[in-house]
């Protein structure tokens, strides 16, 4: 993760939640009075996000010790410590909530992609993600994809030509648009299309596409398309696919598929802040 993106984000999101101060945990504790805390995980799944407690207390006031007993990626079962923290209780009630949200939705997707991996059952085939990430998430979304054994897709519309449905009905045909970018960027600049047809594929082809992405198509008409595409063209299919029915794609011969419910549908993995010992000297 990109650590000035990170830092500038977390800031962000506590601020967003404090505002002027937290007026429960500051009207009760001064800020001397110490505190100790656990995360704790209360399901389980692939731990993603560890060192987000870290920079949130690092941006709140700097005075504290924590140190995490799992790192991400590890398989983590419910009742486990994630990791303990030392700091004052003001500091510790008022990162509390930002951290658990980021750590449990990131986990969530992590076990998600995870899961995903072992229902394909696949090594040829790479598991990646797509733009459906919550605004201001992406960053955090992306990387918890890796975590989970995923690879990323483009991160944005500046790092990857994508041609979809719309760009080429704008464009009068997937001929007219990749010969458009190609005049714009030159030959150095790989060009993904989306294709949903034989006639798309056959086009795209010749037209010289980088990638292929075979969308919202089954496992029976991705292998006749497939067939279409020479070795030297990287394929990719989207649409469609969950959980429940990713197996039926092990050995349809693309190299990618992406899945958008990695990211913009993922259920949080339960994950738990408790007061440990009380107070502190």
């Amino acid at each position: 993760m990109n650590p000035i993106l990170i830092k500038q984000a977390i800031q962000g999101f506590l601020l967003e939640d404090i505002g002027q101060y937290d007026i429960t945990a500051d009207s009760i504790f001064d800020y001397t009075i110490m505190g100790e805390g656990v995360f704790l995980a209360k399901e389980t799944g692939i731990l993603c996000g560890v060192e987000i407690p870290r920079i949130a207390y690092q941006l709140l006031d700097g005075k504290f010790d924590y140190k995490p007993y799992k790192q991400d990626g590890d398989f983590i079962q419910a009742g486990e410590i994630i990791g303990v923290v030392t700091a004052p209780v003001r500091t510790l009630l008022t990162a509390e909530r930002v951290i658990l949200n980021l750590m449990q939705r990131m986990s969530g997707i992590a076990t998600q992609t995870n899961l995903a991996l072992k229902k394909l059952a696949d090594p040829s085939i790479r598991i990646c993600d797509t733009r459906k990430t919550a605004p201001g998430l992406r960053v955090f979304d992306k990387y918890a994809v890796k975590v989970g054994g995923g690879f990323n897709h483009r991160n944005g519309l500046f790092d990857g030509v994508m041609l979809k449905d719309n760009h080429i009905a704008f464009s009068g045909g997937i001929t007219e648009a990749i010969t458009n970018v190609r005049a714009k960027l030159g030959h150095m600049v790989k060009i993904e299309v989306e294709t949903e047809n034989a006639t798309q594929v056959t086009e795209a082809v010749q037209a010289g596409a980088d990638i292929i992405m075979f969308d919202n198509q089954t496992p029976a008409e991705i292998k006749k398309l497939v067939a279409l595409v020479p070795n030297h063209i990287t394929t990719e299919v989207s649409g469609n696919i969950t959980l429940n029915n990713i197996s039926k794609y092990q050995n349809c011969g693309v190299n990618y598929i992406s899945l958008g419910s990695l990211t913009h549908s993922v259920r949080a993995l339960d994950i738990s802040f408790n007061s440990q010992g009380g107070l502190k000297n």
